[in-house]
């Protein structure tokens, strides 16, 4: 066997080589596998195959599904291999089991140098093709949507599609009002930097492929973290690092402050702004500076961030100065930094109803946060998701607010005791979500603590991008009879995930196999049902505008299926339901009323549309005519609007910029001026929520309902505390 592999991978190689355009590009050195990494695989192959929920032997039959997956991972879309690479690569459908079993990666990692080459060639083409020109009178088409096509059959049909990508970027430039020659720079850049992040890949980079590859075909929701996603995932959940408090981003291969976190180091020294761009690293004022220019940003940021109270020492190009322009030399020490963008954020907004108004709460949750190490060890001040909207509710209480909105869109959940505890500001003690596991034990979670944080009028607003804890939250609010769930049907996702760390499996002492975010699992509402597939249906449905068979869990081929346990033990505290023939057709007739509700259902049926098509015309004529249309339709609404309002929700219902920013200028985020797209991304901020308007509306004319019908009010809130008079 091992005879064989050594032939396989060089036979690739061989290809490899063989397929090279210009016998003088410089590849990037042939990547291979760390020694840690091949017991880290090992390692995680033992455990899933003994505690995974849906254990799967790690089998020919497996093999065959991890190397279909990691070649999907690799070239999703079949721009980099041609058929003949796939012909030779399908040799070592059954042996991907072998390199993990065996701590053998060399096949894994053959099959991630050959794209790493294949990469490096395809974008070096597009750079040819820039000297070129093309013909924008023709009549041809670019296919951009290649799933679900075959790879090109030869390396002139690969060609082909790339010139056509390439022609297609072009045009999308021209179009913005370009000229040829600074069109030509733009994509020469592009194409350029595309390879040189190609180049910069790591044999980390590929063995975390590799792995996610392996655990997702067991399960969508398994993945493996190496040591520095690991710690990625560790601060998305605490929402707090050591380090100097400044958001950074890579725009031509700088490592560039985009934001700064205010009360964090980086904003109290006074020194840096926005656009500043760091150069040099070093540790303490003694330290070695070490050049970052061309640097991965991650790379970057693992050498700024650091021990609290320690120092480091940046070398900086101000944002004003050219790339011979005077540095600057600034010390800063490291600190925590609070992740307050991130955690629960409140607004009230007041609804004018008559000769009354209602002042509606709402919180934004985007996600389920805790910083689950502080509270092992006892912090009184640990961050949590739940203490964060506690506290938002005493001040809405203080503000005397009629109703309580929950926005819980986009959040793809987190913690699970953070769902449970959520749950329990608004119940008073009883079970919240049963979980499964692999032995079919079945367990009920419930909430323990005695009274509630708020009493009064509560909905939750959820999309398509709402999963996991937001779907246990959403449920049982839903199962206790205790809000109005309003929106779209949730994700779908119906099982639990445990954090297993390697390097504690084999008792090592230092990090580095990783860890295991594992399926061990399946959750069901208290009313024996799951969200699993189906997710959460609201009660007051909105339009739909994510597509189920690209996002979702059902658009996952190998998901856990739908299925039912015994209900659980509990009483609904009231019968919200009751509302919804009073509610239902007062939104229908509020929103037929609404332009910019309209304008948003029109922007979502022409979206289904496009997600029709897989090809746009490289025909110039026809796509300014198309463009003019779109154009034209937008000049419309802007007539229409009233003086100083803001314009109608994009297709995902969040706000959606006007004029110019709305056009396509052709250009990636990397590309635009730092301050230009923190103006676009602030304008699609702070413009006019469809959903989140209406969902207020629906929520106040609950609340009117309720108050101005006792016998209503009395089987709505039937077993639960008395209605806030205020």
């Amino acid at each position: 066997m091992k005879h064989k592999l050594l032939w396989i991978v060089l036979a690739w190689a061989t290809v490899a080589h063989g397929a090279t355009p210009n016998a003088g590009m410089a590849y990037p050195p042939e990547l291979k596998a760390a020694q840690q990494e091949s017991r880290a695989a090992r390692v995680a192959a033992e455990v899933l195959s003994r505690f995974h929920y849906k254990p799967m032997p790690l089998d020919d039959a497996l093999s065959e599904k991890i190397f279909d997956r990691y070649l999907k991972a690799l070239d999703s879309e079949k721009l980099f291999f041609v058929q003949s690479d796939i012909e030779q690569l399908a040799s070592a459908r059954k042996m991907l089991d072998d390199a993990i079993l065996k701590e053998d990666l060399s096949i894994p990692y053959a099959i991630f140098n050959l794209y790493e080459r294949r990469a490096i060639e395809r974008f070096a083409y597009a750079r040819a093709v820039l000297k070129s020109g093309f013909d924008f009178r023709a009549n041809e088409s670019y296919q951009y949507a290649r799933e679900k096509e075959n790879w090109a059959k030869s390396e002139s049909e690969v060609r082909e599609l790339w010139r056509k990508r390439v022609k297609n970027d072009w045009l999308r430039l021209r179009l913005a009002g370009k000229d040829d020659s600074s069109i030509a720079e733009i994509l020469d850049k592009r194409y350029d930097n595309s390879g040189k992040r190609i180049s910069r890949l790591k044999s980390a980079d590929a063995f975390q492929t590799y792995m996610n590859a392996y655990t997702m075909a067991i399960e969508p929701h398994t993945n493996y973290m190496g040591p520095r996603a690991a710690e990625d995932f560790s601060i998305s959940m605490k929402l707090s690092l050591v380090g100097i408090g400044a958001v950074l981003a890579e725009l031509d291969e700088y490592t560039t402050i985009r934001e700064l976190i205010p009360g964090g180091p980086a904003f109290l020294s006074g020194q840096l702004k926005v656009g500043d761009r760091i150069v040099g690293v070093a540790q303490g004022e003694d330290g070695a500076m070490r050049d970052v220019l061309g640097w991965r940003l991650d790379d970057t940021v693992a050498l700024i961030r650091g021990a609290s109270d320690t120092m480091v020492v940046l070398d900086v190009l101000p944002a004003d100065a050219g790339p011979d322009g005077q540095h600057k030399r600034i010390s800063l020490i490291r600190k925590t930094i609070s992740l307050e963008g991130q955690s629960a954020k409140s607004s009230i907004q007041s609804i004018v109803d008559g000769n009354t108004t209602r002042r509606i709460g709402t919180i934004s949750l985007p996600t389920f946060y805790a910083d689950f190490a502080a509270r092992q060890n006892g912090a009184p001040d640990y961050k949590s998701a739940t203490r964060d909207v506690a506290r938002l509710l005493d001040a809405f209480k203080k503000e005397k607010v009629d109703s309580v909105l929950i926005d819980l869109r986009n959040n793809g959940g987190g913690s699970l005791a953070e769902a449970i505890e959520l749950t329990g500001l608004f119940i008073d003690k009883g079970p919240v979500v049963q979980q499964r596991n692999a032995k079919g034990e079945l367990v009920v979670e419930s909430d323990t603590k005695a009274g509630v944080a708020w009493d009064g009028p509560l909905g939750v607003l959820i999309n398509r991008g709402s999963a996991s804890a937001s779907e246990i939250f959403a449920a049982a609010i839903q199962d206790y009879g205790r809000g109005l769930i309003i929106g779209e049907p949730s994700f779908g996702k119906g099982t639990v995930q445990t954090i297993v760390n390697l390097d504690q499996v084999t008792r090592n002492n230092t990090s580095q196999f990783g860890e295991l975010k594992m399926t061990t699992a399946q959750f069901f509402r208290i009313n024996g049902g799951t969200t699993q597939l189906r997710g959460v249906t609201p009660d007051i449905p909105f339009p739909t505008v994510s597509d189920a068979e690209s996002f979702g869990e059902s658009s996952f081929e190998n998901a856990l299926p739908w299925t039912q346990v015994t209900a659980a033990d509990y009483s609904p505290v009231g019968d919200v339901k009751a509302l919804i023939p009073i509610l239902l057709p007062r939104h229908e007739a509020r929103v037929k009323k609404d332009r910019d509700f309209q304008y948003l259902q029109e922007d979502i049926a022409e979206l289904k549309l496009q997600r029709r098509k897989t090809q746009v015309s490289l025909n110039e004529t026809e796509r300014r005519k198309e463009r003019d249309a779109q154009e034209a339709k937008l000049k419309v609404r802007e007539s229409r609007a009233e003086p100083g309002k803001n314009l109608q929700g994009n297709a995902a219902g969040r706000p959606s910029e006007s004029g110019r920013a709305r056009q396509d200028d052709g250009l990636q985020a990397d590309e635009r001026n730092i301050g230009n797209q923190l103006a676009i991304e602030k304008q699609r901020k702070d413009t006019k929520d469809v959903l989140l308007n209406e969902a207020v509306h629906i929520l106040s004319d609950a609340v009117g309902a309720l108050k101005s019908n006792a016998g209503l009010a009395a089987r709505v809130r039937a077993g639960s505390l008395p209605m806030p008079q205020y």
